[in-house]
């Protein structure tokens, strides 16, 4: 990578202006409602999936949708025509067979995010290309230990992952808790946001907002902008709550109620903890306790300063990265009537698993960087996709994805504990699939309890350290910036264990 040329930085500042200026879909402009568009609907859930008999079998077709997004017509792309696509719920040791097929115009894929399944074959294979009117058979295979929670899929066919995801490709997994959680009830909420021109269609992403990572400029709760929720007094709730923003972090708060955090990404706290406000980086879910008070509150996500590219191009962007520009009220919760009784205390989850307690056979540090494009020559290149072209090279150890090379090799049933440093200007959430990562230091301070994600935000200029268990299965697969636009550009390796 080299240093930006004045010719460079000229050339970006004025992408920079124009996108600004044409008030699009993008860093800028992005106030989380949209021009013209309504909300305050009533809050509704995608269609629920439910395994029987151990085995979840479904069609899933990835195909344009016309849909309703705040009160105006949309065209979208969705899974089985859902914004977001049905939600699927099984149990540890289930079996899901999904049938995928593609009616987009471009090749696709399925990833099981989060899931601790085999990268190999049919099932969470993130090398599996389904080629436009083509059809591909998967089987996931739950272990009969696998961690409750909140999980989700989407594409991950590279080069396209940010574009189909931000298009409104996605849905829910929820596995079940072996030890119920006594709540009044459940709710699943998808977070994402979705930029749309003025007839309705998607908009275009211009390259500095690819560079930058994408956000769109609305923000919706399971595809509905500001929707509502009613309940009474004294009820405890369980939020289930996923990120699927291909870039903007959430600062989530809810004022006048009490919360407490269940569980981030997998798993279960053995107590929950009581929070004001949790952040989820793209790729993220939590599990909230909502015990509800009287009165009207509102669910928002506040701007997440995730660093810039400022200081690397001169000055040419002139700002900071933040998610949203603004707050954005995501949801309502009016509460009101007469209270119930007191909700039973909640039991205490199972033990976590440390692996600091566990021998280490390797350790490695795995470097995510920005900078210029070695292939470029000056001008201003405008590749779209897959990243080729553009001006910005995003690299791990500096080299940029390539899906025929082994990046990194582990040996199965190990224990290894794994330095992500950040040597940009912006902060990058890393997701590693199969394999959850154990935080075990955040920068200079060492966390002191189990603390397992399978995205785990590194911020700028900084280093996580983690440890990973390559348990139950061996094979290829990928971790990668789920900022999308930074994965599809090349930030992005392979890891196989054997």
């Amino acid at each position: 990578m080299r240093p930006l040329t004045r010719r460079q930085l000229l050339a970006l500042g004025a992408v920079g202006a124009g996108a600004t200026a044409a008030g699009g879909a993008g860093l800028w402009q992005t106030t989380g409602t949209g021009s013209g568009y309504t909300g305050g609907e009533d809050l509704t859930e995608p269609q629920v999936l439910a395994s029987r008999d151990r085995v979840l079998e479904l069609d899933l077709t990835a195909a344009p949708a016309r849909v309703r997004v705040g009160g105006r017509e949309a065209s979208v792309q969705a899974f089985n025509g859902s914004l977001p696509g049905p939600t699927l719920r099984v149990r540890a040791g289930d079996t899901i067979r999904v049938t995928m097929r593609n009616g987009l115009q471009a090749p696709t894929n399925l990833h099981v995010h989060g899931l601790h399944v085999s990268p190999q074959g049919n099932s969470d294979n993130p090398f599996v290309s389904i080629d436009p009117g083509a059809s591909f058979d998967y089987e996931f295979t739950l272990p009969e230990d696998h961690p409750p929670g909140t999980y989700w899929y989407h594409p991950h066919r590279h080069g396209h992952v940010a574009g189909q995801v931000a298009a409104g490709l996605y849905g829910a997994i929820v596995v079940e808790d072996p030890d119920p959680v006594p709540v009044t009830r459940e709710r699943v909420m998808v977070v994402s946001d979705l930029s749309l021109d003025a007839d309705g269609n998607l908009a275009e992403v211009s390259q500095m907002q690819q560079m930058m990572g994408r956000e769109g400029q609305i923000v919706m709760v399971n595809g509905q902008l500001r929707p509502q929720l009613r309940a009474a007094p004294g009820e405890r709730e369980r939020w289930r709550i996923i990120n699927a923003c291909p870039s903007r972090y959430l600062r989530l708060a809810l004022d006048g109620q009490q919360l407490r955090l269940l569980s981030r990404d997998l798993g279960r706290l053995p107590v929950p903890e009581d929070v004001t406000e949790v952040v989820l980086a793209p790729g993220n879910r939590v599990e909230l306790l909502v015990e509800t008070r009287d009165g009207s509150s509102t669910l928002t996500a506040a701007p997440v300063d995730r660093g810039s590219m400022d200081a690397m191009m001169g000055g040419a962007m002139g700002g900071d990265n933040q998610s949203g520009g603004g707050p954005v009220d995501l949801l309502t919760l009016a509460v009101s009537g007469s209270a119930g009784s007191d909700p039973v205390p909640v039991p205490e989850g199972r033990p976590l698993r440390d692996l600091r307690n566990e021998p280490v056979t390797a350790a490695r540090t795995l470097d995510f960087a920005m900078g210029m494009n070695a292939n470029m020559s000056g001008g201003m290149g405008m590749g779209m996709g897959s990243g080729q072209g553009t001006m910005m090279a995003f690299t791990i150890n500096g080299r940029k994805f390539d899906p025929e090379r082994v990046d990194e090799t582990a040996a199965a049933g190990t224990v290894e504990e794994w330095t992500l440093t950040n040597s940009s200007p912006m902060d990058h959430p890393i997701h590693l699939h199969v394999w959850p990562m154990q935080i075990v230091q955040d920068g200079d301070r060492d966390v002191t309890r189990p603390q397992w994600q399978d995205v785990v935000n590194v911020p700028a200029r900084s280093q996580v350290k983690v440890r990973v268990a390559f348990d139950d299965f061996a094979g290829r697969t990928v971790f990668h910036c789920h900022i999308l636009d930074h994965e599809d550009q090349g930030m992005m390796a392979t890891v196989q264990a054997r």
